[in-house]
């Protein structure tokens, strides 16, 4: 174990209220990583107690002087980005390769949400255009930070996830109080410092460590809390949206993305997609391949396009560089995951490959002939493993990629363009990718979902405008 890593609490690095401490652990083979303090609820008040002095300095301090702090703290996680990547890779058992690709984007959104939060333009507003009002007002519209603004990330993407929330707020003048996940706050507070390195005022971030079950109450209820940016489970964002009161609320949450494959697509190119987009980070991606419908036409082609390719995918020790698939975040994790793709098989689908477990390890899988009414289709599974079955037609396609509770994000292949139409206009999801799976992101595009999926959009533009607020002005040159 390399050390004991404090928590932030308002730009101080110190422990827990009662000194209490946690391992947390590479779930890849148990080994202790480091320990952080395990937070307690007199922690989460000192922390938003600190918050409103935070929001008052930020929402007073102009955007050229946040810009630049922002930027030293992006010069420093472009610095610091091989540290940020071995951390991502020994708590989350992401392989290397995939932690230095997450880890070298943390500087492009820190900057991009500096250019952002300096550009708050408001509007003039047409008032003599109402009847009876004449050319002696004027109006228009201010925006100014929420306040405090509380961010709850999940142990998927330890660092994008963290910046996404964290730096929109900071740089729209904003105090922020970050929950990251209990199985990888290291990351976090890796990021964390180097925002306080680059001086940002001490008061206006705060990285509390330990469980939600005891922190995300204090925190969402808090009348004091302006915004609340959450990604996790849809039963978790559920019941904040439940507790959380009158306040602004970002839920990134659940989904079961699908994939449709018509005729005439390019067979090898959705099959090369899928091998790539239903297994990065071991299928632990919100907007993972985790079903794909085909036209039962070329059902047979894509199969045998896609299997061989998943099968190739190299398992392993995540911290060698030709690893391509590690573990999943625990070995409970593994064995739900192990479990629900031995239900789809006792209930009549077919393993085509994959489906073995090794401790937190389980290989990428292959499952054909899934009733797309049953749960591995329906509910998030949140693993290595994608779920194939067909259809006749794409009415019938389009009706079962619709057929679910969640709408994060589609993708189709085809090269017909009024497929194309019909599809960006009938699927409910949404990001919606044409010729390509929903695993993209772009760190600017708009990002949310439609249904159970969430409500409110991320990326970097818009965390900006949800992370502030909207007032309207009207100077009168006389009275009504």
């Amino acid at each position: 174990m390399e050390s004991d890593m404090d928590m932030l609490l308002a730009g101080q690095w110190r422990g827990a209220a009662d000194n209490v401490t946690e391992n947390v652990r590479s779930p890849f083979d148990g080994h202790a990583v480091d320990s952080v303090p395990v937070a307690t609820v007199a922690d989460a008040a000192a922390a938003l107690d600190r918050a409103e002095v935070g929001a008052r300095i930020q929402r007073a301090t102009p955007a050229h002087e946040r810009v630049a702090i922002l930027m030293r703290a992006a010069d420093l996680a472009d610095e610091r980005a091989e540290d940020i990547a071995q951390t991502i890779s020994a708590e989350t058992g992401k392989p290397i390769s995939e932690a230095r690709g997450e880890a070298s984007r943390s500087g492009s959104i820190i900057r991009l949400a500096a250019f952002e939060g300096s550009q708050l333009y408001g509007s003039t507003l047409p008032l003599d255009a109402n009847p009876g009002t004449g050319l002696e007002k004027v109006g228009f519209t201010l925006r100014q930070p929420c306040g405090i603004v509380v961010a709850i990330t999940p142990f998927n993407y330890p660092a994008l996830l963290v910046l996404h929330k964290i730096a929109p707020a900071l740089a729209a003048g904003n105090a922020v109080v970050l929950k990251p996940a209990r199985a990888t706050p290291l990351t976090a507070l890796k990021l964390a410092e180097c925002f306080v390195d680059a001086g940002l005022a001490p008061e206006s971030l705060s990285v509390l460590t330990g469980p939600g079950s005891v922190l995300g109450d204090v925190l969402v209820t808090d009348p004091r809390v302006r915004k609340v940016s959450f990604t996790g489970s849809t039963q978790t964002g559920t019941r904040l949206a439940s507790i959380a009161g009158i306040k602004k609320l970002s839920l990134e949450l659940g989904a079961s993305c699908p994939v449709i494959v018509l005729p005439d697509a390019d067979i090898e190119l959705a099959a090369s997609a899928v091998a790539a987009g239903g297994y990065i980070n071991a299928g632990q991606v919100c907007l993972s391949v985790q079903r794909v419908i085909v036209d039962q036409s070329v059902e047979a082609d894509f199969l045998d396009a896609l299997v061989p390719k998943v099968e190739n995918i190299v398992v392993g020790d995540p911290s060698h560089k030709d690893t391509k698939l590690g573990s999943l975040i625990s070995e409970a994790e593994a064995n739900r995951v192990h479990s629900a793709i031995a239900e789809a098989a006792l209930a009549g689908a077919k393993v085509l490959t994959g489906g073995d477990r090794d401790g937190a390890v389980v290989t990428p899988t292959v499952v054909a002939g899934v009733d797309p009414t049953s749960p591995f289709s329906r509910d998030e599974l949140f693993g290595p493993a994608v779920a194939v079955s067909s259809a006749a037609d794409i009415e019938s396609a389009i009706a079962l990629a619709n057929d679910n509770d969640y709408g994060l994000g589609a993708g189709l292949f085809t090269s017909d363009v009024s497929a194309t139409t019909r599809a960006m206009r009938q699927i409910d999801a949404g990001n919606i990718h044409i010729n390509w799976t929903p695993l993209w992101r772009a760190d600017l595009m708009p990002y949310g979902g439609l249904k159970g999926s969430g409500i409110g959009k991320e990326g970097v533009r818009s965390a900006v405008e949800e992370m502030t607020e909207e007032k309207t002005v009207i100077l009168h040159g006389r009275p009504w």
